[in-house]
């Protein structure tokens, strides 16, 4: 009897549970809707997290399932960031325009309205023009069209260029680093359209809402949080069944699977779009939080950090990619923040904030060459992500000692 995909795949209905909880607990405990035990500095920096363990799973997907090292998905990222953020800068600096100029003696005109909202804008880049990019910025739904939109074209015909001439391996690793590279050092250009060096700011207000922080903290978890639940039952489908079979299976072995009649590029294409689309989906509700995004967020060391949360959280496994990057994100804000007490070694003092890197360095080295699996790996000996497995029905074949269905039905 064919089972149900969540009853087949219980890790899955682990997870969604464990977020749940965890997410009335924050909720309860939060300052916007709770009884304020936790600040909402930290309920930004726990809907940061979930952001970025939504992102750890599509890279997870794309290297850890089908074998694509691919050291540009922070890139699609910061994308989506951009488009959103677009929009907040855009609603918000029209918002304080309108407001300045209400006391005027005569009622300003659109285009004056539309000069002075360039002018705050990219003042700062001396200019106040709108840049051809900033064409709908104005709206929304537009903007969001872009959040998915955006990243996935790009994705599309960069995967599709790469694949259909069979790029591989570490020359593939290397064209994503470039194309990551170029685009942020493009960004770093005034005339970029995306102020420079300096990035979009004040994301963490919401035009049109009268609300303080608190409220729109926890909100931004609410959302992060849902992102995250749909983004692991959506990638939990793609890896099981059929599909996740050929993926693995190209990871494992690409020139058989296409010897056996797959298409391997249209496998390979479809997941380093799909995992593009949800990155930046990731990226444009993680900016908000942070509040601003500059080019130096699309740089490649942010994509090598992905793939070292992947790594250590376990590669192959989807809460793998959960727990590699909760745990790195918030011992980096630890150990970043001030939160971890410096060490005085008499001879020397440690400061945590010069030696977190060589620490993230050290625990992935660890990671590797004693948990190949990684922390993830750990989770297996309790047994909630084994398969469930069902019972063969139909003929496999005619031959004496074949599979047969009565066979099936008796396992």
């Amino acid at each position: 009897m064919q089972r149900s995909f969540f009853f087949r795949n219980p890790s899955i209905l682990v997870f969604i549970g464990l977020l749940a909880v965890f997410t009335l607990a924050v909720t309860l405990m939060s300052a916007g809707a709770g009884s304020g035990a936790i600040s909402t500095s930290f309920v930004k920096t726990l809907g940061r997290t979930l952001c970025l363990c939504l992102v750890a799973i599509a890279m997870d997907v794309v290297w850890g399932y089908c074998g694509i090292l691919s050291l540009g998905h922070f890139a699609f990222f910061g994308i989506g960031g951009y488009a959103i953020g677009m929009w907040l800068m855009y609603a918000r600096t029209e918002e304080i325009v309108v407001s300045s100029l209400a006391g005027a003696t005569l009622p300003p005109t659109p285009q004056e309205v539309s000069d002075a909202i360039g002018s705050q804008i990219f003042g700062v880049v001396g200019s106040s023009d709108f840049p051809a990019i900033w064409a709908f910025a104005h709206s929304l739904p537009l903007q969001l069209l872009a959040v998915v939109l955006v990243p996935g074209l790009l994705a599309l015909v960069f995967g599709w260029l790469a694949f259909r001439s069979r790029v591989t391996g570490v020359y593939l690793s290397i064209l994503t680093q470039a194309m990551t590279l170029a685009l942020s050092l493009y960004l770093f250009q005034n005339d970029s359209g995306l102020r420079g060096n300096n990035g979009l700011s004040g994301l963490q207000n919401m035009p049109g809402e009268d609300l303080g922080q608190d409220v729109i903290s926890i909100r931004f978890f609410w959302a992060s949080a849902l992102a995250l639940g749909l983004g692991y039952v959506l990638f939990g489908w793609v890896v099981s069944g059929k599909m996740g079979s050929v993926i693995r299976a190209i990871r494992d072995d690409e020139a058989r699977v296409r010897f056996l009649g797959y298409h391997v590029e249209s496998y390979k294409l479809f997941v380093f779009t799909i995992t593009a689309v949800v990155a930046g989906i990731a990226g444009a509700l993680y900016y908000p939080q942070a509040g601003i995004i500059n080019p130096a967020e699309i740089a490649p060391i942010a994509s090598i950090y992905l793939a070292v949360w992947v790594a250590i959280g376990g590669r192959g496994r989807l809460y793998g990619a959960v727990i590699g990057a909760a745990l790195v994100s918030l011992a980096s804000t630890w150990f970043t923040g001030g939160g971890a007490p410096p060490i005085d070694l008499g001879f020397y003092r440690v400061i945590w904030t010069d030696w977190w890197l060589v620490l993230l360095g050290l625990v992935f080295v660890l990671v590797t060459l004693f948990f190949p699996k990684g922390i993830g790996g750990l989770v297996d000996l309790l047994g909630i992500n084994r398969p469930v497995k069902q019972g063969r029905t139909g003929d496999y074949g005619p031959d004496v000692g074949a599979w047969r269905k009565r066979e099936g039905e008796e396992e």
